[in-house]
């Protein structure tokens, strides 16, 4: 049986570590060439390193960071299949607590990253059609009161998702666009979340607590459903928000 990503070639955005390095191991083992790209290049470079892919440095902040990037999977590759913008922060602060400075930060990764991406990947992915998948959260559909500056930017990336795969479908470009709601996954980030509290190993237990399964996410909870929006398989799947939240939001 031939490899589901076969002959795909595919960007992930925050790739150093956590979620990211785990999307760019599943795409390359469907057999997809990954381009692990990073802010931090020497972490973007283990992960290549770790797939068979190339490593690219990228800010998804700044639009001429993101330009260069796709030029050098363009020349390296001739094609782009797949975008995965999966490169994010959180800062856990209430409205009240959150600096400007804090709030541009958050939806400057967030959310301007995920604007960027997309903007300048759907030229590059016109000639032959492809998935972008746009990693938000559950943090896009339900409130948190010491998240302001995350549930912002994430319900702008579920929002934003769609208006994305209305437009290429409208244009008819073959290129699908979905975001991905992930709970807590068992990453850095939520470490770094956790670090702060005031009994970490308790916090972490409370997460669990709250979701119906009863355990927080691992990082093999979440690629398959990425390896699945990335592939054919999901052909005449656009513009949807797929939950990976094991029952957080159901209730």
């Amino acid at each position: 049986m031939a490899a589901r990503l076969a002959g795909k070639v595919a960007l992930v955005t925050g790739a150093g570590g956590g979620l990211g390095r785990a999307f760019c191991r599943a795409l390359a083992a469907e057999g997809a060439a990954v381009v692990a790209s990073d802010r931090d290049l020497a972490a973007a470079e283990a992960t290549a390193a770790a797939c068979g892919g190339l490593a690219v440095a990228l800010d998804v902040t700044g639009e001429a960071a993101w330009i260069a990037a796709l030029d050098q999977v363009m020349d390296r590759f001739g094609r782009l299949d797949v975008l995965v913008n999966n490169a994010g922060i959180v800062i856990l602060k209430s409205i009240e607590d959150t600096t400007i400075e804090e709030w541009r930060l958050t939806l400057g990764v967030n959310l301007d990253g995920v604007f960027l991406g997309c903007k300048h990947a759907i030229p590059r992915m016109k000639a032959t059609g492809g998935s972008i998948v746009n990693v938000s959260s559950v943090s896009g559909l339900v409130g948190g009161h010491n998240l302001a500056a995350y549930n912002a930017s994430k319900g702008g990336v579920r929002l934003l998702t769609k208006s994305v795969a209305l437009h290429c479908a409208r244009a008819g470009y073959g290129i699908r666009c979905n975001s991905v709601h992930p709970s807590f996954v068992n990453t850095p980030m939520v470490d770094g979340m956790l670090a702060g509290a005031r009994d970490p190993a308790r916090a972490r237990q409370r997460l669990a607590e709250q979701t119906p399964i009863g355990r927080i996410a691992e990082t093999d909870d979440i690629t398959p459903l990425v390896v699945y929006l990335a592939s054919d398989e999901s052909r005449f799947v656009t513009g949807a928000e797929m939950v990976v939240d094991g029952g957080l939001t159901a209730g």
